[in-house]
């Protein structure tokens, strides 16, 4: 394989990433899987970004994000 380059990119090991309890806004149509963090939304009581339904609050196990 004369004059071929082979790369290699090593970023070293990668630390696991925390999972913690986070509150999350979840829509309330079956149909729709939309979610997002409490932290992400700007609204008391915010609509769902996709389908304008109404959100419930919920806690998921959910990357920690710094």
């Amino acid at each position: 394989m004369k004059g071929d380059a082979i790369m290699s990119f090593s970023r070293g090991p990668k630390e696991p990433v925390q999972e913690v309890d986070t509150k999350v806004w979840a829509c309330t149509n079956e149909e729709c899987q939309g979610w997002m963090r409490e932290s992400y939304s700007f609204e008391e009581e915010p609509k769902c970004p996709l389908c304008q339904s109404s959100m419930n609050q919920e806690t998921r196990v959910l990357p920690e994000l710094k």
